[in-house]
């Protein structure tokens, strides 16, 4: 039997290279076998069949399945878990003692975590659990079954590659020495040893131009340190050295160090070769002295001469036969007769009795190196010497591949009708290079104008063995991609190496053309040939440059107008999806107007975000300061079980949504719920109900959070930012009417929780005060609201009513002070404020503060919270406004007859009334004896007199009228007091 790694890759190599498929897919070249009884290996099995090329098996039973595997294997299985007489993990087991590199997939519905790192311990090469047994997600099976492929692929290509370079290693004709980056000795093989006497122990660690080898040759040092320096750099070095021995000739090697970088591109080792080539040098020395001779010989002859005799055996070999064929006048005479070298059969010997002589015969030849040629052969008959046979060969290989590059260049004029995008085209260039250009080394660069530079996007393989990797080029015309690119100019070199603008110096590339395409990019094509460009074949690269050029702007037109296109239906999709919000927005806003509950509120929003399939589900909670976490309160749309599911923490990372925004307070937008799918838990539930995107939404007003707003969408990245600042719009407003039913409430509450605070804060206004006129300061309440700003009445103590009034006046956050009663030691002032003052801020969440009394060390508040409002929230505004809050007190009181009172005398006065008789009354008018006169609290209001009279009696007549004729409320109290 076949070893089964033995036939993996004779299976590989026989589609292209090992571990490289060129196929539209790796699996047209592979065999596959499915293993089990599961839905989703009939519909795997359908999906492979139609889309790609490989052979596919089913097997019921992992005992078929094994059997397979050791009778010649199939390249890749893929398994169910539930498998008749063994499990999955079993037959992954038994496979892995057969052979480690047969790739294996594991797919299953009724896995876990426990049946994954079981898997994963035996060596399953991919694990795919299925949330539906139904639906086995043929596509992403397919995807998947292709990359366990390739990496088995090119695990074998590794592994045969350390293989190789083992048995290069290891060769007896060359020396070869691996050194670290930095250029010290780390191995060194037996042909390399064998050349010093000194240990290998003693000399490891050594930098390389230091070791023995070297150390009689100054010289030498000097240009392997360069070499060794160069090779750091990620460059390719060759030069012949010379080693001293103890002969009169000394030891030519020549050297070639290769740099060896990992998968990212970083530097592990130097590889250094040294082939022995004192007899090469030799020979070439001698063959020089007879160079004069030859070349006038050589000159003279345009067509290599071949004499024979009847039998085909040479009897004159022409020195210029190598031209043609590669090979020495001897070697030719070591091949044996002319029928191993133009074939058997080339001519008639009878026609050539006949005719004395047969002009053109075509044929084709193949040299010393494996080229062919195709030459015209003319056989003369001749009696010179012991031959019968004249045949004169002429190479005609040029013409003929002039003329099978134009039948190819027509071929890919065809291809690039078809191709796609400018990658595709650059590929095909490379592709078609060889059958153009009769060069291998090709590459293609590419205009990236956002980063200003050529990037190389397609390279043949044999650019890459001779020039090595293909770095990104500026467009700044210092190399000279970079100069065609620019100059719009077609550059051709006999050899690169003779140029300024050579970057690379240790390519082996020689014969070398850079020609523009146009704005797209440059085309490269050359050989390790002097000379390779030939008037005839840079003709044929100009028009392969210009038949891709053509084709590159044709894809980039048609690249702009689909462009266009996707531009105009993202709009419309946009535009659309923009409607459907607004219309949403519009009806919320209708129910948020006629709700009268918060019940009804939030059971709205949800109700409606999901009505007409515009959501999957929407819900809203709470925090729950007890267990820190998410509570429900309203939910609509298809829930199934979610917030059953599970809690909902309050967490900045790895939590639900709703929980990361109730710990933040920001917006959070999930557009791919299946990302990170292991890594936090919540997502595996959200996506087993096919929510696919998430957007939870603070619903805060005037710095409170109302609640999380958490709406689901069933299509990844469903919420773009139009819908976003939507939706968070939607937040505003659905806690603005939270804050108003809040406020209504509270307005219909007679019970009230009275908390008292005390504060430290050297920035609230009051305080400042306070403490630069060194007086105490107290709230007094008639808070005013107007266009200019708000006031409040205030009482001051302890200090000169004037120093006070001047200290409000330099506070920037004081915009006027007027003087209300003055006594001996402070009076009541009336400050206007450029910003909110904290009762506002109080009230616009239903509370009232009743007093706010400070000195120049702490400030007291007392403030009235309805039972409607949670007493939490207050709190945690106060505690937001300040830095240092201490909760002193809190009690229960019952303000039923007060409060109907309060709101019917309120309700009788306008604003300009209200003003008028708190002026009055803080300023002392109704004291007896007055503190001021009316004449003098109305010059303050800047009125007259007649009208400040005329609005306190109007008051006053309210004031009666509700404590007499309406409530009868004086009344009861006296009686209730003579009880």
């Amino acid at each position: 039997m076949v070893p089964f790694a033995k036939r993996q890759r004779a299976r590989f190599q026989s589609a292209g290279q090992l571990g490289i498929v060129n196929s539209s897919s790796i699996l047209d070249t592979a065999s596959t076998v499915l293993v089990g009884t599961a839905k989703w290996t009939e519909q795997l099995e359908r999906t492979l069949e139609t889309n790609t090329e490989t052979t596919v098996r089913t097997e019921r039973t992992g005992t078929a399945a094994l059997d397979l595997v050791r009778n010649g294997g199939p390249d890749c299985i893929v398994a169910d878990y539930s498998l008749q007489g063994m499990t999955g993990i079993e037959l992954l087991e038994n496979i892995r003692d057969e052979t480690t590199r047969l790739p294996v997939v594991m797919v299953t519905a009724e896995g876990d975590e426990t049946v994954a790192s079981e898997a994963i311990g035996a060596g399953v090469t991919d694990y795919i659990p299925l949330s539906d047994p139904d639906d086995g997600r043929p596509d992403e099976l397919l995807s998947r079954l292709e990359r366990a492929l390739r990496e088995a692929r090119r695990s074998i290509a590794e592994r045969d590659r350390a293989r190789q370079f083992d048995a290069t290693f290891d060769d007896s004709d060359t020396a070869t020495w691996v050194l670290d980056p930095d250029g010290s000795l780390t191995r060194v093989n037996r042909a390399a040893r064998e050349m010093i006497d000194a240990s290998v122990d003693s000399i490891i660690g050594r930098p390389f131009w230091a070791l023995p080898w070297w150390s009689l040759a100054d010289t030498a040092v000097e240009d392997i340190q360069q070499l060794v320096e160069k090779a750091a750099t990620g460059a390719f070095g060759n030069a012949v050295v010379s080693q001293p021995t103890q002969g009169e000739q000394p030891r030519m090697l020549d050297l070639s160090l290769r740099p060896v970088e990992n998968e990212y591109g970083d530097l592990r080792s130097i590889i250094v070769e040294g082939v022995d080539i004192t007899d090469r040098v030799a020979l070439e020395r001698d063959l020089r002295r007879s160079e004069k001779l030859h070349r006038v010989t050589l000159n003279n002859m345009t067509d290599t001469v071949l004499i024979t005799n009847e039998d085909g055996e040479y009897t004159y070999v022409c020195p210029n036969v190598h031209f043609i064929f590669g090979y020495s006048a001897e070697e030719i005479h070591e091949l044996g007769t002319i029928d191993e070298l133009l074939g058997e059969d080339l001519f008639n010997r009878e026609e050539l009795a006949e005719k004395g002589v047969l002009k053109n015969i075509e044929c084709t030849a193949t040299d010393k190196v494996g080229r062919e040629h195709t030459l015209l052969v003319n056989v003369r008959e001749v009696s010179i010497q012991d031959g019968t046979l004249l045949f004169s060969c002429r190479d005609i290989t040029k013409r003929k591949q002039r003329e099978e590059a134009l039948a190819t260049l027509h071929e890919t004029a065809r291809d690039f009708l078809y191709a796609e995008t400018h990658r595709a085209i650059a590929q095909h260039v490379v592709d078609d290079t060889p059958g153009v250009l009769d060069l291998e080394a090709s590459a293609v660069y590419l205009f990236d104008a956002d980063a200003n530079e050529l990037q190389p996007v397609a390279r043949s393989p044999a650019m890459k063995a001779l020039n090595g990797p293909l770095p990104t080029v500026h467009t700044d015309g210092e190399t000279h991609p970079g100069h065609s690119f620019v100059e719009n100019e077609a550059l051709f070199f006999d050899d690169i190496h003779d140029t300024d603008r050579l970057e690379n110096r240790a390519t082996d590339l020689r014969g070398t053309a850079y020609i523009p395409l146009g704005n797209h990019g440059v085309f490269v094509a050359g050989s390790d040939r002097i000379g390779a460009f030939d008037e005839v074949t840079r003709e044929l690269a100009d028009l392969l440059a210009a038949t891709a050029e053509a084709a590159l702007d044709r894809v980039t037109r048609e690249s702009r107008l689909r462009e266009q296109d996707r531009r105009l239906q993202q709009q419309n999709d946009r535009l659309t999806a923009l409607n459907r919000i607004n219309e949403t927005i519009r009806e919320i806003d209708q129910a948020l107007v006629q709700a009268e509950t918060r019940e009804e509120i939030t059971s709205a929003v949800c109700e409606l975000l999901t009505a007409d399939d515009r959501f999957e589900f929407a819900w809203i909670g709470t925090v729950d300061p007890t267990t820190e976490s998410v509570e429900p309160h309203a939910w609509a749309g298809s829930e199934q079980g979610y917030l059953d599911s599970q809690s909902v923490p309050v967490a900045e990372s790895d939590a639900e949504p709703a929980g990361r925004t109730a710990a933040t307070g920001d917006v959070t937008m999930v557009g791919n719920v299946a990302d990170r799918l292991h890594d936090e838990p919540w997502r595996k539930e959200a996506l087993s109900r096919d929510y696919l995107s998430i957007l939870s939404i603070p619903l805060v007003y005037n710095d409170l959070t109302y609640g999380i707003l958490t709406v689901y969408a069933p299509t990844q990245d469903a919420f773009g930012e139009t819908a976003k600042a939507v939706l968070a719009e939607l937040g505003e407003t659905t806690a603005s009417a939270l804050s108003a039913i809040e406020r209504k409430n509270a307005l219909l509450t007679t019970s009230i929780s009275r908390v008292e605070f005390t504060v430290e804060d050297s920035s609230f206004v009051l305080s400042r005060l306070a403490e630069e006129a060194s007086c105490t300061v107290s709230y007094r309440g008639g808070v005013q609201q107007s266009t200019e700003g708000n006031a409040v009445f205030v009482t001051v103590e302890g200090a000169p009513l004037a120093t006070v009034v001047a200290t409000a006046a330099d506070l920037v956050a004081v915009e006027d002070v007027k003087r209300i009663t003055t006594d001996d030691d402070g009076g009541v002032i009336r400050l206007q404020f450029t910003r909110p003052f904290l009762a506002l801020e109080l009230a616009d969440h239903g509370a009232i503060l009743r007093e706010a009394t400070t000195d120049s060390h702490e400030t007291a508040l007392v403030i009235d919270i309805p039972d409607s409002i949670d007493v939490r929230t207050i709190t945690r505004l106060v505690r937001e406004s300040f830095p240092e809050v201490d909760l002193r007190s809190k009690q229960t009181l019952d303000q039923t007859e007060e409060h109907d009172l309060y709101s019917k005398i309120i309700g009788e006065l306008t604003d300009r009334q209200l003003e008028v008789i708190q002026m009055a009354y803080y300023s002392g008018y109704f004291e007896s004896p007055r503190a001021r006169t009316g004449e003098d609290v109305a010059e303050t209001l800047g009125i007259s007199p007649t009208a400040f009279y005329q609005h306190v009696r109007t008051v006053q007549r309210k004031l009666f009228a509700t404590l007499f004729d309406e409530s009868g409320y004086l009344t009861a109290t006296v009686l209730q007091g003579v009880e």
